[in-house]
């Protein structure tokens, strides 16, 4: 089957987006520079949890789905989507060199006709600013030659309920005939498409979804502060907040963000903010309070074991789950990780238990079993919590526990071994 679309960038947003298209009868190229994800598709085999091998294999089988590094195949395609990494530099400013070098080749290859979608996060005014200018550089005219939008994804790693498919899509174009096309294309495969005037809405649109999710945990989680001081469980005030049936919508607090888009976005629109002499003070804040929940960990760990005479140095603390959120193995902005970094400086003995996270080369470490370790550790730190495991079970087992994730629950609150955050 000749591909109908191109999508540049196969991982977490493009392999799903791909499968959505595929299974819709539409045929799918996905171009990506990883050699080795190349093969994996190639043979039917997934490296992306919510795209299961069983569901990629026919599809690569029946032709209808496949990878290459050529960008070549763009040509021959009516719509072309950049679903690519958008991280932030060392200075937490917008890193959009994986997005422009991608455009950059898709602008030597573009012809009449094409449609371009941006799907990847970023600031308001990418789209036109950045996007727009190097598409237009070989001579064709946007609106009239080609077509560009920006449709920000939605995917929720791990969420079986709301898929590619069924999540409804903003689409936003840099002309009316340019919005027209990009919701023409994406029917094919997604249930609802909702337009907005431009990609500016668009692109802001996204970060809002993200920044108010920053904004409550960051409430939350600096209340779950002063709840520490005030001995008060703060998971007893949200669970007992939760029943108003109106007016109150239920954030959980824990050791920190993670993900590529709510540790990152509240980043992007400050810094774009800034260009209109404007600051957001209120979404800053917000990034700051989480960002400092791993330190906040930290400080609940040593005290934990100071409570048994012990100091964090020398201590074994075996880590229950690393991934940056329940029954995924996605790694992006774990604050485990940096729990792991702030442990390792104090002088701690690390070991872990992730079943979805078998090794964490960069740091030394691979997951073992619960079973031998829960007795040998001075200390478990329940950073996330993944389904299948008795955690009633693992604090009776430990001589420590501390439970940043409520995972022990009202058993965990009355055991004399359990901190909970």
């Amino acid at each position: 089957m000749t591909p109908d679309i191109a999508i540049v960038g196969a991982g977490y947003v493009g392999l799903p987006l791909a499968r959505c298209f595929a299974e819709a009868g539409v045929g799918v190229v996905l171009v990506e520079i990883d050699e080795e994800r190349v093969a994996a598709i190639g043979r039917g085999e997934s490296y992306v949890e919510d795209v299961p091998s069983e569901a990629l294999a026919p599809l690569v089988e029946a032709g209808t789905l496949s990878a290459t590094t050529a960008y070549d195949v763009v040509r021959d395609t009516d719509a072309i989507v950049i679903a690519l990494p958008t991280p932030l530099s060392a200075n937490r400013e917008p890193d959009l060199s994986i997005v422009l070098s991608a455009v950059g080749e898709v602008s030597k290859r573009l012809r009449k006709g094409h449609l371009v979608s941006l799907e990847s996060t970023t600031y308001p005014g990418t789209t036109r600013e950045e996007v727009l200018p190097l598409l237009e550089a070989p001579g064709l005219k946007v609106g009239e030659d080609f077509f560009l939008a920006f449709s920000p994804e939605r995917i929720d790693p791990g969420r079986e309920d709301w898929t590619v498919k069924t999540t409804p899509k903003v689409v936003g174009g840099v002309t009316p005939a340019c919005t027209e096309h990009a919701c023409q294309f994406y029917r094919q495969a997604i249930d609802t498409v909702f337009s907005v005037s431009s990609p500016e809405a668009a692109e802001l649109t996204k970060l809002l979804e993200n920044i108010f999710r920053s904004v409550n945990i960051a409430l939350v989680n600096e209340l779950a502060q002063l709840c520490d001081r005030m001995r008060v469980d703060v998971w007893e005030v949200v669970e007992a907040a939760a029943t108003k049936p109106f007016g109150f919508m239920s954030f959980k607090p824990g050791p920190g963000l993670g993900g590529h888009c709510l540790p990152v976005d509240p980043f992007y629109l400050a810094w774009k903010a800034r260009e209109f002499d404007f600051y957001t003070e209120f979404i800053e804040l917000a990034g700051k309070i989480n960002e400092n929940m791993p330190y906040f960990c930290l400080e609940k760990i040593t005290r934990a074991l100071n409570s048994q005479e012990k100091s964090v140095k020398g201590s074994r603390v075996h880590l229950v789950g690393v991934a940056y959120k329940a029954d995924v193995g996605d790694l992006r902005e774990s604050p485990a990780l940096k729990l792991i970094e702030l442990l390792r400086d104090e002088g701690a003995e690390l070991s872990y238990h992730d079943p979805h996270v078998p090794e964490l080369p960069e740091h030394g470490l691979a997951s073992q079993e619960l079973d031998g370790s829960l007795a040998n550790a001075d200390c478990v730190a329940i950073v996330t919590a993944h389904s299948g495991i008795d955690y009633e079970q693992l604090a009776e087992r430990s001589r420590l526990v501390v439970d940043f994730r409520n995972a022990t629950g009202q058993n965990g609150s009355a055991n004399g071994r359990v901190w909970k955050l």
